[in-house]
């Protein structure tokens, strides 16, 4: 048996957690409520504050959904209780970044500003116009929105200039060696 599928999912008395017919599991927070559809394969199961899946058989397609269902409705509770957050530095001369209203604008060293519009369920703060702060509920969509925003301009390698992870390092290259 799955490791990871084997262990419950624990919630707090603020989350509801609800399985409907069509094997979805609905976590409802006190702002959010994320859902997760499953195979038909996985049954979910709610016993005194935690969720316990079980599969049908041992095929390995079934092992391997059994982990990544559990795992997909631990990210839910965390995000309805907690959210996730990525935080994102901007590193360059002239980068920055202003919110206004649902839009995102970066100047990122090109002739014009990004305008960037922020998805429904996400919450982007700056701070001291080079940081700038993705949280959500949605562990996926906060990162596909920070690495949207990392793809706009990249760090490269040479004088570290671009859009990075507060927690990532950059790999720095020698610039040309003055030769003969």
């Amino acid at each position: 048996m799955s490791r990871i599928g084997r262990a419950p999912v624990f919630f707090d008395k603020n989350v509801q957690v609800n399985v409907t017919p069509e094997n979805e599991v609905v976590v409802k927070g006190a702002k959010q409520t994320l859902s997760v559809k499953m195979q038909p394969t996985i049954k979910a199961s709610i016993e005194d504050g935690k969720v316990m899946l079980t599969r049908e058989n041992d095929e390995p397609k079934n092992r391997s959904f059994h982990g990544l269902y559990r795992a997909l409705i631990q990210n839910a509770v965390t995000g309805v209780t907690n959210g996730w957050t990525k935080e994102l530095e901007l590193n360059g001369v002239g980068y920055r970044a202003a919110v206004s209203g649902k839009k995102l604008e970066l100047n990122l060293g090109y002739s014009h500003p990004i305008i960037y519009d922020i998805p429904e369920g996400i919450e982007i703060k700056v701070d001291k116009q080079t940081k700038v702060i993705v949280t959500g509920a949605d562990r996926g969509l906060v990162g596909q929105v920070a690495a949207k925003i990392r793809g706009f301009r990249e760090p490269e390698p040479f004088l570290g200039k671009g859009v990075k992870y507060s927690d990532e390092r950059i790999r720095r290259k020698a610039g040309k060696s003055a030769g003969k």
